[in-house]
């Protein structure tokens, strides 16, 4: 690369940074479309619209039932945003709380009435047509419909819904349709249904909520229960279908009881904190990378910063929902790039050691920085795969940021950077002053204290174990769960004039606390004087006093409050679906580690650690009962991606040394020397992921502090794990378990 390229490529870099950071504030156009302020946030973030139904009819729904439509609610929803929850308000009520809209009467008109699908015969017994079939408006009331024999097929009959394609072997192209199953007990109506009307040359509309949604014609008799609508105009129009029919089908039928536009749950501080966070944490880990690195350094900064840029771009671009748990993708990844960079400048060094030029050494020291750059990232990428495919909502919203974040950290890293160095280099920043020399450093026996490794971190678990039965011997739970856990109770204040969140976390929370003993969440209402507290589930006594309180301080009248007991925001399917999407994770990661390094014992050695930094920051959650609530999943998870990460670069070296190890070496020094060599990565790339999250943690709210407090815990031990129990776990087993011969 020549001098005038080189500055061709520098101002096209820097051009570049300039143009994406300049859409990500102020947008394409003068309405700031595709601003980072138009990126959607979740409800702990920005509020957004929620929906109260209750269910139809004078009887009382069983706790199956209600259950049961919960979890098929939560499922529609989540086409609207991942971080969608439902959640049961009282013994026949449901509430729907969506992020990131603000129109409630555009969600109630597409969702409708869940539960109110019924398939219809064209004519009814006497033959008098039921429908005007040119639009498709009913002339009969559905409880006429019922008494006269009309309705065959109702949406409980229904099992499932799906759209798909066939291919039309004849006309060679495809077709979009939607597949029906029915349950045991609705095949045998369905197939009375299809009999009569391909006897009577009938279509089978499907009604719902009142209109027709799809009348197909009826050819065969269907006696298994597996039916095709065909054809689609488009997928979309599939989709659209199968999802609607789903949500008909619901055992019980539900009628809007009110709906609002609720605030953020953290309020406007918590974004404009975590923007502060963000920033400044920033900004001291481009001073940490300059400090240490020099030239590289600074070429890792810019890269970091067009990180940065692009990812608030493409949040926006792929229309992602950001809320808490979505910063911790977010961090992760920032951590996983700026590793990368510690990685390859820390290659660059030692060939620059070993006498190298500065322009080989940095070709070398990417090269050889990049299997383990990769094994790294690909690991976490398949984990957030899996997570996204079997995860529930509030997983998804987790594994899409820190994929995103991960593909652009790796071409930062990659590309970026190592054009930005090139370029540095052919305008003259050519000594090796500008990129240090490495030193070699005396290795460190980190294997002989394997014993006492082993046993501080067997006695870390097994204290958090005995902290977890005290606490559940003492107050009922091994760990402080909240609301999104257990459920509690809903009071909703209507004050005699506008409350702002500000004012309630000032003035009547603190008040809250001290007669519920629990932490409080708020809502406040869009253009409405109503306030929502959410607490732990309050008794008689406390819900009393709770109330002369706001009388009293306040001046509220009694039939001004009004209180609910609530379920969980976390369902058991959801916290069954994320146990299994992550265990399905770590197989993948095991898998995948065993192909790249070609013994499962460098496999069984990093999962090992990362269920030793899991266990760790569990035991932390329980001794400083810290408040379990929805960003525990996601803390937990970014301590594994960062975990795995940070093992399988000391593997990597490990791997490397033991290729070119002589008979002469020992196994013992290879491990030892590999731990040693890749130390000041292990540490630096830690210090600065700390950075982060620490200073998110000083400037953030109270909700924020209880997510970062932990994942700080988990950054430290993940580091402990890879250096002290790693390579001292894999040293035993290879030593200790050896691979059969072939005989």
């Amino acid at each position: 690369m020549n001098k005038n390229k080189a500055i061709v490529i520098l101002l096209c870099i820097l051009l570049l940074l300039i143009g994406v950071t300049y859409v990500d504030i102020f947008g394409v156009n003068a309405a700031g479309d595709g601003s980072a302020s138009t990126i959607k946030l979740g409800l702990d973030l920005a509020g957004g619209v929620s929906i109260t139904y209750q269910v139809v009819g004078d009887e009382a729904p069983s706790a199956t039932d209600m259950a049961d439509t919960r979890e098929k609610l939560q499922k529609r929803v989540e086409k609207y945003s991942t971080e969608a929850v439902v959640y049961q308000e009282g013994a026949d009520r449901l509430n729907i709380e969506i992020p990131g809209v603000s129109d409630a009467n555009a969600i109630l008109q597409e969702l409708g009435r869940p539960g109110a699908l019924y398939f219809i015969s064209q004519t009814d017994p006497q033959g008098n047509t039921n429908y005007d079939r040119s639009t498709y408006v009913m002339y009969k009331t559905i409880d006429e419909l019922l008494a006269d024999g009309s309705i065959l097929v109702t949406g409980t009959d229904v099992r499932d819904a799906q759209a798909g394609s066939i291919r039309d072997q004849q006309m060679g192209k495809v077709e979009y349709i939607v597949s029906l199953s029915m349950t045991e007990e609705g095949r045998e109506k369905f197939a009375q249904a299809t009999q009569n009307a391909k006897s009577k040359n009938e279509s089978l509309a499907i009604y719902y909520d009142g209109a027709i949604i799809s009348a197909p014609s009826v050819n065969v008799v269907i006696t298994d229960g597996n039916a095709q609508i065909s054809p689609m105009e488009s997928f979309e129009k599939a989709e659209s279908l199968a999802s609607t029919i789903r949500i008909g089908g619901l055992r019980l039928e539900l009628e809007e009881l009110h709906s609002k536009v609720v605030g953020a749950q953290l309020g406007v501080d918590a974004i404009s904190t975590s923007l502060k966070a963000g920033f400044i944490g920033l900004c001291l880990v481009v001073f940490f990378m300059i400090l240490m690195y020099r030239i590289p350094g600074l070429a890792s900064a810019i890269a970091l910063l067009a990180y940065t840029a692009l990812v608030v771009l493409l949040l926006k671009g792929f229309d992602m929902t950001l809320t808490l748990s979505g910063i911790a993708g977010i961090i992760l990844s920032i951590g996983m790039a700026v590793d990368a960079n510690v990685i390859i400048f820390a290659r660059i060094r030692e060939e620059l050691a070993v006498g190298k030029t500065v322009r080989a050494a940095v070709k070398v020291g990417f090269d050889k920085a990049l299997s383990a750059i990769v094994d790294g990232n690909i690991t976490t990428l398949l984990a957030a795969g899996v997570l996204l495919l079997l995860g529930p909502g509030s997983v998804k919203g987790f594994a899409q940021t820190l994929a995103l974040g991960i593909a652009v950290s790796m071409f930062t890293a990659l590309v970026v950077t190592r054009y930005i160095l090139y370029a540095f280099y052919a305008i003259g920043l050519k000594s090796e002053k500008f990129y240090g020399v490495g030193r070699e450093h005396k290795t460190l026996d980190v294997l002989s204290q394997k014993g006492i490794f082993f046993g501080v971190s067997l006695a870390l678990i097994v204290a958090g174990f005995v902290v977890m039965g005290v606490n559940k011997g003492t107050t009922g739970d091994a760990l402080n769960y909240s609301l999104e856990f257990k459920g509690g109770t809903q009071t909703t204040v209507m004050f005699n004039e506008k409350v702002t969140l500000e004012t309630a976390n000032e003035k009547i929370v603190p008040e809250i606390e001290r007669i519920t003993g629990s932490a409080v969440q708020i809502q406040t209402v869009q253009d409405s004087n109503e306030v929502i507290f959410k607490t732990s589930t309050l008794s008689v006594e406390q819900r009393a006093e709770l109330n002369q309180m706001l009388m009293r301080d306040w001046g509220i009248g009694e039939n001004e409050i009004t209180s609910e007991t609530i379920s969980s925001t976390i369902s058991n399917e959801m916290k069954s679906d994320t146990l299994i999407a992550v265990v399905v994770a770590i197989v993948c990661m095991l898998i995948y580690i065993r192909i790249r390094f070609k013994d499962l014992r460098f496999g069984i050695s990093s999962i090992a650690a990362l269920l030793h930094d899991v266990l760790v920051v569990l035991a932390f959650y329980a001794a400083a009962r810290v408040s379990v609530s929805n960003t525990f999943v996601a803390c937990m998870l970014t301590i594994v991606g960062y975990s795995i990460n940070a093992t399988i670069v000391i593997f990597d070296r490990i791997r490397e040394n033991m290729a070119v190890m002589s008979s002469k070496d020992d196994l013992k020094d290879v491990v030892n020397r590999s731990i040693t060599q890749t130390m000041s990565r292990s540490i630096f790339t830690s210090l600065t992921t700390f950075i982060m999250v620490a200073v998110l943690y000083i400037l953030g709210v109270t909700s924020i502090r209880d997510f970062a407090l932990p994942l700080m815990v988990g950054i430290v031990c993940g580091t402990y794990s890879s250096i002290c129990l790693a390579g001292g776990l894999w040293y035993l087993l290879r030593t200790k378990i050896q691979p059969k011969k072939q005989q």
